[in-house]
């Protein structure tokens, strides 16, 4: 197997230094090699998504060799961040994977969801002969993500944790999703801290990120570096969305991510249901993924503003659909309703085969609740397009389709500026990443201008040197 950099570990570094695998230019596929005395560690492992161009990264031979690395070190579990795991090992890494106990057990639900998803979308594609590939095959396999699993290892918030030849690394709750962390790695009196997807401050169901006290160099996300969450009332847009739409007869198809995006929207609904704000409608959540990752919510109540009666209440009136025979029959149902299905910005997963069923119909609703990346059939639909293709044919778009921003679980700008401010001295560098090129360079600009602090954003495959 050949690899685009050198292969042979690398000789003893008396400097720190970090190269840019993967989150920039765009919000998916964060990888952050960083190499210090003598030791290899990858900051992320996650999939690109959205644009074909992006996408083709993941089938190709990653920019080092997997076999030298000597850990991986997980923000958190979502896909972007972790769904390259399979293929490292695959390609020979055999190191650990360290990451929060939370996201270790998420990683169990989502790494061989996305397995099963690969494998089943690729034996679609040959059933129905839409692929451009004889036959077309899965990016990896259930068998790849198990493998991947038997490496990974939960640890500790708080605790600095050795890991070989003066390097060590922290994990603080950072408030974007159930396990996520910003994480510290510091060698001697040098600390380069990664803050990972930064939750917001008011988060409805996840507590405030920590405050970073201490950083030498900043690796920052920028999903919003360019926007502010409106002002807007989210528990009302989500009420006028669901009573229109009720009223049309119609249901409202909910795209949201498995884990995190998927319990807050259960959580407003049962709000909203309470408070009288919306009447009793059937509700769906047409994802195992999502239904085994809430019932981790009950086991990591410390992380949630919420309580274990609240969260169950929650669920009590919602069906999960877990069988492929189920999920068809909702398809035949008729409104109202709502369907909450994975995935979040409609690339894959069971939300396509609900798209295909009611996007036609102007009397539904395509509900987003978060950041749609360029390139993915979320962010064409938000766009306008009238069209979309799925499962190799176009389907019209008549239903009404809307975005309430409100919902991310991403702190906007000015949210991630109020974070920073906690930091006692500015960094000597602050890097922009996993970011959209506007709202990279627009998060460089507010911190430049407001804090005063040296910015970049970083090319892909760009290394850095930390004195």
């Amino acid at each position: 197997m050949r690899y685009a950099r050198a292969s042979a570990p690398p000789t003893k570094l008396l400097r720190m230094k970090i190269t840019f695998c993967g989150a920039t230019g765009t919000v998916t596929g964060s990888k952050y090699l960083v190499e210090a005395a003598g030791t290899r560690v990858l900051v992320d492992c996650g999939l690109f998504q959205g644009y074909k161009q992006l996408r083709l990264r993941n089938w190709a031979h990653p920019p080092f060799d997997p076999r030298t690395l000597d850990a991986v070190l997980l923000t958190h579990a979502h896909i972007d961040h972790s769904g390259y795991l399979p293929l490292l090992v695959r390609g020979g890494f055999k190191g650990r994977v360290l990451c929060s106990h939370a996201t270790r057990d998420l990683l169990g639900i989502l790494l061989p969801d996305a397995a099963h998803l690969q494998e089943e979308e690729a034996r679609y594609a040959n059933l129905r002969g839409f692929s451009k590939h004889h036959p077309a095959l899965p990016l990896y396999t259930l068998a790849d993500a198990q493998q991947a699993l038997r490496q990974v290892k939960g640890v500790g918030y708080g605790k600095d944790l050795d890991l070989g030849k003066g390097l060590s690394f922290r994990l603080t709750p950072n408030g974007h999703i159930l396990g996520s962390a910003y994480l510290s790695l510091k060698q001697g009196q040098r600390e380069l801290v990664f803050s990972g997807d930064l939750g917001r401050p008011h988060d409805s169901l996840m507590q405030a990120p920590r405050p970073v006290v201490r950083a030498d160099y900043l690796v920052l996300e920028s999903t919003y570096g360019d926007r502010l969450h409106a002002p807007d009332d989210a528990d009302r847009q989500l009420a006028e969305v669901v009573g229109r739409t009720a009223a049309r007869g119609g249901v409202v198809v909910i795209p949201a991510f498995a884990v995190g995006r998927a319990q807050a929207v259960l959580h407003r609904l049962y709000r909203l249901t309470q408070a009288g704000r919306i009447g009793k409608i059937p509700t769906f959540v047409n994802s195992p993924m999502a239904a085994n990752a809430t019932s981790l919510y009950r086991r990591n109540l410390g992380e949630l503003r919420i309580g274990a009666e609240e969260l169950d209440a929650m669920c009590s009136d919602v069906r999960f659909v877990q069988s492929p025979e189920e999920s068809m029959r909702l398809n035949e149902r008729d409104g109202p309703m709502v369907i909450i299905s994975a995935s979040g910005m409609a690339t894959g997963g069971r939300v396509l085969h609900h798209l295909k069923r009611f996007a036609p119909d102007p009397r539904n609703t395509i509900l987003f609740a978060g950041f749609q990346a360029g390139g993915t059939r979320g962010a064409a639909m938000l766009a306008g397009e009238k069209s979309i293709k799925l499962h190799g044919q176009f389907v019209p778009v008549n239903a009404e389709v809307c975005n309430l921003d409100n919902l991310s679980s991403h702190a906007d700008y000015a949210e991630i500026l109020d974070w920073l401010r906690g930091i006692g001295t500015p960094p000597r560098q602050v890097f922009i990443v996993h970011g959209e090129p506007a709202a990279a360079d627009a998060m460089r600009r507010h911190i430049q201008e407001t804090l005063g602090w040296n910015c970049r954003v970083p090319e892909y495959l760009e290394t850095a040197s930390l004195g």
